[in-house]
């Protein structure tokens, strides 16, 4: 009788899961097939009626059931997951833009519970956490065998309180220990926008969200007011966000009809190209990318559109290498799959996937964490400003800018770059202002 009904249970399930394959575009499966997985889902419901009947403790048919939804999901790649209703309701949650944490970005890489980077600006960022410090335990937990979901709640709390972090630090060979006080978690698209020197401006964005692109068109219309030649982008640290709106971004740099990214997968509805379809683009403007190894997903689509299109030139580091698609499917009880469905591929036709961008000119050192100090070499543009006394407005922006630059060497290169190509077509040009080969 027990038996009977867990088969009655489970055909429900499968009939069910049959209705949802049948929606991603799985309607031309063979019968033969179906029967197929009809006869492995009977041998689910055998092991489940046993297990119900004979686990030393009593179960929930609902509790297994979850269970072998996460396991299953699980097994196909480590963006993939099961989310139970409460973890579906705290993953919308995070497209609000605020919650209470310490401000990573994680993933799983190698099995591993991976930091693809620190939010700027946030507790782990001050802390000093950093991209593919691999997190090892949380507080006396131990991060083997947890998933996602585990990490994320564990992190999550109410701000103000503190949580202990422990990291692998491939660089650096060792463990580290974090102790860090939770915040409310504000995540803004624009960091910081500037003109720097000789036209020169700087945009740092921080993330792909739903206003990132009409946020930009404001900003560059206001540095090209005041100035704007040349500009660098610092993607550096940008975990990606929404892709269309990356997408967007990349389309305000490139000519129309342009392609952008493509998507593909082993479903063909899950194909799709980006072209871009902005009227009118900052497709003159030269432009230089700052990228790391903190950069990843939609921010990879940028840089590998760029680089395909030499629409820019990338300084800085390897990037993550975040280039597959997601779906979230809402299940009837409130609960969701995430799934993998495509991957993204450069307008060459390079998979982003566990590659990453090769940035064009290769600087080491990254923006340093607040908690850091680094003592810059004695440079030229040192030695000049030395026993020169800050004589006014003048003076003070040059000794502020010349700080920046010491703390961040791939801005710095960046400027030197657009700099040397100033004077260069400078050179180009005879007395007659015209260009001589």
């Amino acid at each position: 009788m027990m038996k009977t009904i867990f088969r009655t249970a489970i055909a429900g399930v499968a009939l069910f899961l049959v209705l949802v394959l049948s929606n991603l575009g799985m309607t031309a499966i063979q019968q033969t097939k179906k029967n197929e997985t009809y006869k492995e889902l009977d041998l689910f419901a055998d092991a489940l009626a046993f297990v119900q009947t004979h686990y030393v403790e009593e179960t929930t048919s609902k509790d297994l059931i979850y269970g072998a939804l996460g396991g299953m999901m699980a097994s196909l790649d480590p963006h993939s997951q099961f989310l139970t209703p409460q973890e579906y309701e705290e993953l919308k949650a995070d497209t609000s833009g605020e919650f209470g944490g310490i401000g990573i970005e994680i993933t799983l890489k190698d099995h591993l519970i991976t930091i693809i980077t620190p939010v700027e600006g946030t507790p782990a960022w001050d802390a000093g956490l950093a991209p593919n410090d691999r997190i090892v335990k949380i507080e006396d937990t131990v991060m083997r065998n947890l998933d996602l979901n585990d990490a994320v709640k564990m992190l999550r709390g109410k701000p103000g309180t503190e949580v202990t972090v422990v990291v692998w630090r491939e660089k650096e060979n060792k463990l580290l220990t974090f102790k860090i006080k939770r915040a409310l978690i504000e995540i803004k698209d624009i960091k910081e926008s500037r003109l720097l020197e000789q036209g020169i401006a700087y945009i740092k964005l921080v993330e792909f969200r739903e206003d990132t692109p009409r946020e930009l068109d404001r900003t560059l219309a206001d540095l090209k007011a005041k100035g704007m030649e040349a500009l660098i982008l610092d993607l550096r640290n940008n975990p990606g966000g929404l892709l269309d709106k990356a997408v967007e971004v990349a389309e305000r740099f490139v000519p129309v009809g342009e392609l952008i990214v493509s998507l593909k997968g082993r479903d063909p509805s899950q194909n799709a190209s980006f072209l871009s379809r902005y009227r009118k683009p900052w497709k003159d403007l030269p432009l230089i990318l700052l990228v790391n190894a903190g950069s990843a997903s939609g921010s990879e689509i940028v840089a590998g559109c760029f680089q395909d299109r030499h629409r820019a030139i990338l300084v800085g580091e390897q990037t993550f290498g975040k280039g597959s698609v997601q779906i979230v499917l809402p299940l009837r009880d409130g609960s969701a799959i995430k799934m993998t469905t495509s991957r993204y591929y450069t307008p060459s036709g390079v998979s982003i996937h566990e590659t990453g961008i090769a940035p064009d000119v290769t600087v080491a050192l990254g923006v340093p964490a607040a908690s850091e100090e680094r003592q810059a070499p004695p440079s030229d543009l040192e030695n000049i400003f030395n026993g020169v006394e800050d004589r006014g407005p003048q003076d003070k922006a040059r000794a502020a800018l010349r700080q920046l630059y010491e703390k961040d060497e791939p801005l710095a290169r960046a400027v030197d770059i657009f700099k040397g190509i100033k004077i260069y077509s400078q050179m180009l040009k005879g007395p007659d202002g015209q260009v001589h080969e």
